[in-house]
């Protein structure tokens, strides 16, 4: 497209476009499958390719045309989707130059796992529902990178935590995908409920919803008080820490790698895993105004990052190994984030997610390939060990091998600090249950077995 033809189309439409073929993707399949009459899988991957291809092609336009047209971000509005109270639920996009770049990389890594997802899972019974899943996680994707206002934000981040915990559940037959599945969803209602919270109070005390008031120029201490910038960015960096497995919320991306590697490789290689890195740039304007969120951010970074360089050099398989490589880079992320290199940290957030989508889309070939390494060498390939490992004392690399090789005791530490504070009582309360059912019901008589009857 020309910069004439570019400026010749409103921007509304094109944004409307890339968040819309998405969306209509998701009403197609999705309705497939309500009615039981899933497509043929040509017909599936075509529809998601041109999907994927016109969002693409849309935001990138619009990204182009925002550039040439001015500065400064701007609100778009379609209107309200309720009535029912005052205002309703405003469908708003506020679209800047990271919003337009993040979600046409959305589109654009969407595009890519879509067409590889085709033959990975070709013949796959869950091949139509995988691409449900997949059509709701983009979309609810491109609703966090553009939303304008807080309920726009909190449905794609619910769409995305939901996708997520479905998709680590795609193999339902096995056990372990399903626990590991609610062991996901359980950290995702934490971080909801940290963002729930933080709309909450911004709605209470700036007495609107926009976010305007967190992404733009609107923050400012007039509008929000220093202490409730805090608190608000605070809770913000605890729906990111659950979000983008940051410190102490690192023990369920292993977990994650239950699902097939194409989801894996969008979700936490490339797309999922940086949602909440992309949300914490956005709030960077907030971020100035509460100085203490900036250094509890920085600090929970650099732990991660350093927690998660041990830890990936551990791990017996290649996804959980390229899961905390992912998470290494995502803690350095933060930190450039909380230092305010904005510019450095988004292109960071692009280039690592490229980066790892082509390693999680290539990990099944990793033994294959390191095998004929192997075999041209006649040996295996040299261990590498870092300064800091070389440089510890052999006591000291046996404790930091067992904290790595039990990623950081993190799963025990919250079954007992959190988790039991939960199963507890729900074993009390079953029991209760069960006590008042049997309680409740008639008295069982014994089933009459035929031969014991006595003839009279």
């Amino acid at each position: 497209m020309t910069p004439a033809i570019l400026t010749s189309v409103p921007l509304t439409v094109l944004v409307l476009v890339g968040v819309g073929a998405p969306m209509l993707l998701l009403a197609v399949l999705g309705a497939a499958a309500l009615a039981n009459r899933s497509l043929p899988e040509r017909w599936t991957a075509a529809a998601a390719g041109v999907a994927m291809s016109a969002s693409f092609i849309a935001l990138v336009a619009a990204f182009v045309a925002y550039g040439l047209t001015g500065r400064g971000a701007r609100l778009i509005s379609y209107g309200a989707w309720s009535t029912t109270h005052q205002g309703g639920i405003a469908l708003e996009f506020l679209v800047d130059r990271f919003s337009l770049a993040f979600a046409a990389l959305t589109s654009a890594i969407a595009g890519i796992v879509s067409a590889f997802s085709n033959r990975y899972l070709h013949r796959e019974a869950g091949y139509h529902r995988y691409f449900v899943l997949l059509s709701l996680f983009v979309t609810g994707m491109l609703l966090v990178a553009l939303a304008g206002n807080v309920a726009v934000l909190f449905i794609g981040w619910e769409l995305v935590g939901i996708s997520s915990a479905l998709l680590v559940a795609f193999f339902h037959e096995r056990p372990a995908a399903v626990g590991n599945a609610f062991r996901v969803l359980a950290v995702y209602r934490i971080s909801d409920a940290a963002m729930l919270s933080a709309a909450v109070l911004l709605r209470h005390l700036a007495g609107s919803d926009s976010l305007s008031l967190l992404f733009g120029s609107g923050t400012s201490a007039a509008t929000i008080s220093g202490s409730a910038a805090t608190i608000i960015a605070v809770l913000l960096i605890i729906a990111v820490a659950g979000k983008s497995a940051l410190l102490p919320f690192s023990s369920w991306l292993p977990r994650a790698m239950e699902g097939p590697t194409p989801s894996s490789a969008v979700y936490y290689g490339s797309l999922s895993i940086h949602a909440g890195c992309f949300l914490l740039l956005r709030a960077a304007p907030l971020l100035d105004h509460a100085p203490a969120a900036r250094i509890l951010a920085g600090a929970l970074g650099l732990t991660t990052a350093v927690f998660a360089a041990f830890t990936t050099r551990v791990q017996g398989d290649v996804k959980s190994s390229l899961a905390y490589a992912s998470l290494t880079q995502v803690g350095l992320i933060v930190v450039e984030i909380a230092l305010g290199w904005q510019t450095i940290a988004f292109i960071h957030l692009a280039g690592h997610a490229c980066f790892r989508l082509l390693q999680f889309l290539s990990a099944p070939n990793v033994l294959h390939d390191l095998h004929g390494i192997e075999s041209a060498m006649g040996d295996h390939t040299p261990g590498r060990q870092g300064p800091l490992v070389r440089m510890a004392s052999p006591r000291m690399r046996r404790r930091l091998y067992l904290v790595a090789l039990e990623r950081g005791f993190l799963d025990s530490a919250i079954d007992r600090i959190v988790g039991a504070v939960f199963v507890r009582p729900a074993h009390l309360m079953t029991r209760v249950d069960r006590w008042l059912c049997g309680a409740m019901l008639p008295a069982e008589r014994p089933a009459r077995i035929e031969g014991d009857e006595q003839d009279e």
